[in-house]
């Protein structure tokens, strides 16, 4: 009874409704009291989650299966609790906000067999995970992650994209597509689905699904649950016989794969599986959960240095009204460089062709390029130079390549096609960014899944794809629907962090006008909405896809491209609906730019800028043009007054963007 008691003190302490009964049943409220988790330790470890009296996830079990038969989570004995209340900010330099709060609500449940599972309930989320206090090694044979919804919910998902064979073949996939919208009993069954994932709940409230803090574990793709109205977790499992090959012999291709999905020399910490909750659309374009939960950094990383990249690849090297050839060669490499040094650009970076193709090898370059003299000529210019590496080619040796080319002055790499998140592919990522951090080399994982908060641990990993980006309208049909996906990605997957989606195009195609056209491609909607995503989306390292001659014919937008900050001191989601439209603020110093974007509708909204506070401004104004919908480069700069009632009605085309810079007068 005493025990009992002193349960209850401590809960009410620490703002806790935390309840034990004989059933071993366990409530853990958020801060505000909204959210709560309701967990059941018996036979099994379940939990449910509801916010305001809905039901937001059903009864959902978790386990860890061991090799050894044991498991984490089943047939359970309890050996205690605790509980504690966190109240505190996160410095976040490299990030949309410079400054997270950080508030929640901990429960940590003890088991006889060293192992622990931890509760978090946040204000806008539940979030748990199992950690090992084991002192042998251990493997993992399967987790039991279940998320079971009430009855007849629709989706947000994106399949992953090799659909041709059995599921299996589906763990090697580039995470890039885009979303359906359909009822949870539409699944394709033939598809795993990519997190994160979103569920449709009662009231209007919106249910997505992440994981964070991946650091030595595979991956999380998701499938229907055996029962109905359920998702579970997919895992892949370790691979057994890899060899080289795929894209120019750049990649890993598994062979085959062993029967367990991850193993262990010991105690280790397993990434978080968390629910978030959302009574609007547009607080899911504006979620922290990921960051806060991933490990904090270590060390001094005042030395990252975020910005823009003039880059290739996306434009093909096509130059004009120069006098000479361009490709890839140092002719074509400096004037990239002038390029970026008369707009403030930070970077330059060196797309697939410097390094001979087919040999795997980053210390042989092809005879065109003379790095050295690039490196030299780009810091005369304030410029910074960045490589493109080959996954195979890169993980031959990290510590060589990074500390050969770091002494060069290259300033960082992005490595391209891992394809895949077991968890020796994982564990590269970890290292990848480890030893890049060595040598203060900058990391852009390309060809990758989505961040998992990597980039809190080690913020020279400064930007990730795994998104469907701007690069897929070179080479996707007329059917690509790009505008729309542009639309779902703020409230889904930048919920897991940024993306390296490289927009920017000067070529700009309404509906019906759009084609893929490799060589000199174009974007689909306007000109004002490839500003607005420099706003929209998050990219601390930020690519200009188009080239330098087609920028500089358009000196006005290009200069406006340059100066958009990648990094935020603040940032407020203002209004949006997944699909349809989004529009957000950011803050950096004493600026605010304000960004939106609509799907194909053409759209009238009246944005809330009552976070201004006192005082007169002014806005620099870049909205679609009258004939925009026709012509997608049509557009209109203008300064307005921002009105005294904070009150500003904007007008979008079809596909259409608006941005608006704010200054105090």
């Amino acid at each position: 009874m005493r025990k009992h008691n002193l349960i209850i003190l401590i809960s009410f302490l620490f703002c806790f409704s935390l309840a034990i009964s004989a059933q071993k049943q366990f409530t853990l409220k958020a801060p505000d009291g909204k959210l709560e988790a309701n967990i059941t330790v018996g036979k099994t470890v379940e939990y449910t989650v509801a916010h305001k009296g809905d039901i937001m996830l059903d009864k959902s079990a978790i386990a860890l299966l061991l090799n050894d038969g044991t498991a984490y989570g089943v047939d359970t004995k309890l050996s205690g609790s605790s509980t504690r209340a966190v109240n505190q900010f996160i410095s976040s330099p490299i990030y949309k906000r410079s400054r997270i709060t950080d508030n929640y609500n901990e429960l940590t449940l003890k088991f006889k067999g060293d192992y622990n599972i931890i509760f978090r309930a946040y204000n806008d989320g539940i979030a748990y995970r199992f950690v090992s206090a084991s002192k042998k090694p251990f493997i993992v044979k399967n987790e039991k992650a279940e998320f079971n919804f009430p009855a007849g919910q629709k989706i947000f998902v994106a399949y992953a994209n090799k659909p041709e064979g059995a599921l299996e073949s589906q763990y090697m996939n580039s995470f890039e597509q885009p979303y359906h919208n359909i009822a949870l009993s539409d699944w394709n069954k033939k598809r795993l689905g990519i997190s994160p994932l979103v569920v449709e709940g009662a009231n209007g409230k919106k249910v997505c699904i992440v994981e964070a803090d991946l650091m030595n574990y595979p991956g999380m793709f998701l499938y229907p649950a055996d029962a109905a109205n359920g998702l579970k977790g997919v895992f892949a499992p370790y691979p057994e016989n890899v060899e080289q090959g795929g894209h120019n012999m750049l990649q890993e291709l598994i062979r085959s794969r062993e029967s367990y999905i991850a193993k262990y020399d010991g105690a280790t910490n397993f990434p978080w599986r968390a629910v978030i909750v959302a009574e609007k659309d547009s607080q899911l374009a504006d979620n922290d959960m990921v960051y806060k939960l991933a490990t904090p950094s270590q060390g001094d990383f005042s030395w990252v240095k975020p910005g823009k990249v003039a880059w290739d690849w996306w434009n093909a090297w096509n130059l004009y009204n120069v006098d000479f050839r361009s490709g890839v060669n140092n002719e074509t490499y400096k004037y990239y460089i002038d390029f970026a040094s008369e707009y403030g650009i930070e970077y330059v970076i060196l797309d697939e062709g410097w390094a001979v193709n087919k040999k795997a090898d980053l210390l042989q370059v092809v005879p065109e390029i003379n790095l050295k003299e690039l490196v030299s000529y780009a810091n005369s210019k304030n410029v910074g130079l960045i490589l493109w590496a080959g996954y195979y080619a890169f993980n031959r040796d990290i510590e060589g390549i990074c500390k050969h080319y770091s002494e060069m002055g290259i300033k960082g790499f992005k490595v391209d096609f891992m394809d895949r998140d077991d968890q020796l592919m994982v564990d590269f990522h970890h290292r990848a960014a480890e030893i890049g951090a060595k040598y203060k080399m900058l990391i852009d994982f390309h060809g990758t899944y989505k961040p998992t908060g990597l980039q809190r641990t080690y913020p020279n990993v400064i930007n990730f794809e795994g998104v469907n980006g701007l690069e897929q309208l070179k080479w996707s049909t007329e059917e690509l629907d790009q505008v729309t996906y542009d639309v779902t990605i703020p409230f889904i997957r930048q919920v897991a962090g940024p993306m390296d989606y490289t927009q920017g195009a000067m070529r700009n195609a309404g509906k019906g006008n759009f084609r893929p056209v490799s060589s000199e491609a174009m974007s689909q909607g306007t000109r004002c909405r490839q500003l607005a995503e420099y706003i929209i989306f998050e990219s601390p390292l930020n690519m200009l896809c188009d080239n330098p001659s087609n920028y500089m014919a358009e000196k006005e937008c290009t200069e406006f491209i340059a100066s958009v900050p990648t990094v935020w001191d603040n940032t407020i989601s203002l209004d949006g609906k997944i699909g349809a439209y989004v529009a957000i603020a950011r803050q950096k110093g004493g600026d605010w730019y304000v960004g939106a974007l609509t799907n194909w509708a053409a759209r009238d909204m009246e944005l809330d800028l009552s976070f201004l506070g006192e005082g007169n401004f002014k806005g620099e104004v870049f909205r679609d043009g009258v004939n925009a919908r026709r012509v997608g480069r049509d557009y209109k700069k203008e300064i307005i007054d921002i009105p005294a009632n904070r009150k500003l009605p904007i007008s979008m085309a079809p596909g259409g963007g608006y941005v608006v810079k704010i200054t105090k007068r």
